[in-house]
């Protein structure tokens, strides 16, 4: 494959669910839709944590969060794993970033060359009330993550916005310098459709109110959480928080609304990648950092090992890939470590390849590998311990330190509603799934260890009960600005 420009676009809590070219005929999107038909879709992507930070620095060094122990929202990436941005700094290859990146300081040597409207921790410090675990506190007031919900400018958009424009500014630049005798790496990053749940109004009004379907596996209808997602509610459960009815359809409406403003944002930048003759010499790689429950199971946000929380779009486009090609090759956002470097001809070197990760274009080339393992692991905000999902073929195994386990045949049951865990006939998945798990993690000393990183962190605050009220509880804020 020959190397060329690669633009990665990466999103805050888009669950892929919502894209219109992925079945959904709801959903508006039609910029995302043109490039999974110009592209090849993976429709079995996870995220290797379901919350922001820990899945950003994953993302940076191709390495899972119990091996690097970024593992919460409190501990940015700072560059002291070596990731895919120094590599290409090392091999001569021009690499910046514009928009929302969640690191821990723009200070830190993450590997870009240019930091442009920027976000990371508000001064590098993050949700450290969040690391408050072992056990989970009991907080002083109820935490309402959904504080701002309908028709309104927030600053996330003001910021989409803004990195959308500079992302066409930039484009131009390179268009007015000529060829170049390598290619260069962009990645941009966009808030949407992250809360707060405020939007222009002519997003809201493209999904009226009977859009909404009925709330799936909602415990007023019966449904029983599962002890590790009922202990993270008795924490900060979101369902209950909502005024009414009206207010939380309102919610997966405005969270639609979000996901068409950001479609309109990529398009913006797919028309100026075109326009300044760009196309035709740059990859595009699509994907998000976790999904959205969207009030399934009563859950808000992500934080949990369900499909609406793990799973993320994985979209590539460009020279030399499959047209309109759909791949269920199980990947991840470990993957875009190697997707990178191979988009422009970086080679690997000793020590890379006990990294899991493989390139999106190999893969998206190869036969179907339905048996690829994948991981995902949290043990942040609201989490009584660690918890691990692992995805094997068919099935989908969920293991929680100290706690019964979870397992869903996604090839029969792909929305996760029933746990085949406590039927003996399943026994033997059970076995496997779990030896497959402790190959690559034990969780026991992985729980531990985050515990432990955690419990350190919180003294350097000044103890449990301080820590409590240090940082946001609520979206990260726009550098300059308030954000509810």
């Amino acid at each position: 494959m020959k190397p060329q420009n690669l633009l990665f676009i990466m999103s805050d809590q888009h669950d892929p669910r919502y894209i219109g070219a992925l079945g959904n005929s709801t959903m508006k999107t039609p910029s995302i839709d043109r490039l999974v038909e110009q592209g090849t879709c993976f429709t079995n992507a996870y995220t290797p944590c379901p919350i922001c930070v820990p899945a950003r620095a994953c993302f940076a060094t191709g390495r899972p969060v119990h091996q690097i122990r970024y593992w919460d929202n409190a501990m940015g990436y700072d560059g002291r794993v070596r990731g895919w941005g120094h590599r290409l700094q090392e091999n001569g290859i021009s690499v910046d970033s514009i928009g929302k990146l969640h690191y821990r300081h723009e200070d830190d040597p993450v590997g870009f060359d240019n930091q442009i409207n920027h976000m990371h921790l508000k001064n590098g410090v993050g949700a450290v009330w969040g690391a408050v675990r072992d056990p989970l506190p009991t907080m002083p007031e109820p935490i309402r993550m959904y504080k701002s919900i309908g028709p309104g400018a927030s600053n996330y958009v003001l910021y989409d916005r803004k990195t959308a424009n500079l992302t066409c500014d930039w484009f131009r630049q390179r268009s007015e310098e000529g060829n170049e005798e390598k290619p260069w790496v962009l990645y941009v990053g966009f808030v949407s459709p992250h809360f707060p749940l405020v939007l222009p109004q002519k997003y809201l009004d493209l999904y009226p109110d009977d859009c909404v379907p009925p709330w799936k596996l909602h415990p007023d209808d019966g449904y029983v959480y599962h002890p590790w997602l009922e202990a993270s509610e008795k924490f900060w459960g979101q369902d209950n928080l909502f005024a009414d009815e009206a207010e939380k359809r309102l919610a997966v409406r405005a969270y639609y609304g979000l996901c068409s403003f950001l479609d309109d944002q990529i398009g913006m930048i797919l028309d100026s990648l075109a326009y300044y003759e760009l196309a035709d010499s740059t990859r595009i790689v699509y994907s998000s950092d976790h999904g959205e429950n969207a009030g399934t199971r009563g859950q808000w946000g992500k934080s949990n090992l369900y499909e609406e929380s793990t799973k993320v779009p994985m979209i590539i486009s460009g020279p030399d890939v499959p047209k309109g090609k759909i791949c269920n090759t199980p990947v991840s956002l470990l993957d875009c470590y190697q997707t990178i470097l191979d988009g422009v001809g970086v080679p690997p070197e000793e020590g890379e390849q006990e990294l899991t990760g493989k390139s999106l274009f190999e893969i998206a080339a190869a036969p179907e590998d339905p048996d690829r393992i994948i991981l995902s692991e949290y043990h942040a905000i609201g989490a009584e311990s660690g918890a691990f999902m692992l995805r094997k073929g068919r099935f989908k195994f969920n293991y929680y330190v100290g706690y019964r386990p979870e397992l869903f045949d996604l090839e029969n049951d792909p929305e996760e509603t029933c746990d085949l865990a406590r039927d003996p006939e399943y026994n033997s998945v059970l076995e496997d799934l779990e030896a497959e798990l402790r190959k690559i993690v034990d969780p026991e000393v992985a729980d531990q260890q985050a515990k432990a990183d955690q419990a350190e962190l919180v003294e350097k605050h000044g103890g449990r009960v301080k820590a409590l009220s240090v940082g946001a509880q609520g979206a990260t804020p726009v550098t300059g600005m308030n954000q509810e």
